[in-house]
């Protein structure tokens, strides 16, 4: 079992940190503020940051440090589209130090189904038939990334309307379900998101800004709304 699988099947909620840009900087902050887990991108446009993020080599000696920081879930984004998905890149994320991928499901070619020493996680939009999920424990997937607020509606608050289509999605899915915060998710929306049965809020761009000091207010504020869950 990875170490994202673990601890998606524990009994904490879990803080994991999209970080806007491959930066060990602001790694490091996430890390001190209290993220569970983080993650990176790499060949993709990043629509919340408006960050475009180049190819694996670039970053390779960025990810190794930021491994050698952090002991917890490092997962990678490694594509915006299948077309720009590389196996041979791919090939070389376990030994990064990386734990899982998180992908849409139609950027995710069909090698990326097959044993690569990570936990798999796949994200939807708001165009997927809900009923479709259900499938994905079949091919041994670690959790559903519920990414379905329409782009244009980035950084607005959460709604009751948003919360059902959770719920649903948390019914559904029988895998555990992650947040991205595509709406500006406050503290008091944690509690509720728990009861939904969210396993994980994933805070990016819409919530944590670009800079250490926004990130890090940011992170530490939903660590303590999180640590007062009950």
């Amino acid at each position: 079992m990875g170490q994202l699988k673990e601890a998606l099947y524990g009994q904490r909620m879990l803080l994991v940190v999209s970080l806007p840009a491959n930066d060990t900087a602001l790694a490091k902050a996430a890390i001190e503020e209290g993220a569970d887990a983080l993650k990176v991108h790499y060949n993709v446009g990043h629509r919340a940051s408006g960050n475009h993020f180049g190819p694996l080599d670039e970053y390779i000696d960025t990810f190794r440090e930021i491994r050698s920081q952090f002991t917890g879930p490092l997962g990678v984004v490694p594509s915006g589209s299948i077309d720009g998905t590389r196996q041979e890149d791919v090939g070389k994320l376990s030994g990064l130090g990386f734990d899982f991928y998180s992908i849409y499901a139609h950027h995710l070619p069909s090698f990326m189904l097959g044993e690569l020493g990570l936990d798999k996680t796949f994200a939807i939009n708001e165009h997927y038939d809900p009923s479709l999920i259900r499938e994905a424990a079949h091919y041994g997937f670690t959790a559903l990334e519920a990414s379905i607020v329409p782009g244009e509606e980035y950084g607005t608050p959460l709604s009751f309307s948003d919360v059902l289509r959770y719920r649903r999605l948390v019914m559904q899915a029988q895998l555990p379900v992650l947040i991205p915060s595509q709406r500006r998710l406050v503290q008091e929306d944690v509690r509720v998101l728990h009861d939904t049965g969210i396993k994980a809020i994933m805070l990016g761009a819409v919530v944590t800004g670009k800079t250490e000091e926004e990130l890090r207010k940011a992170v530490n504020g939903f660590r303590n709304a999180m640590d007062r869950l009950k």
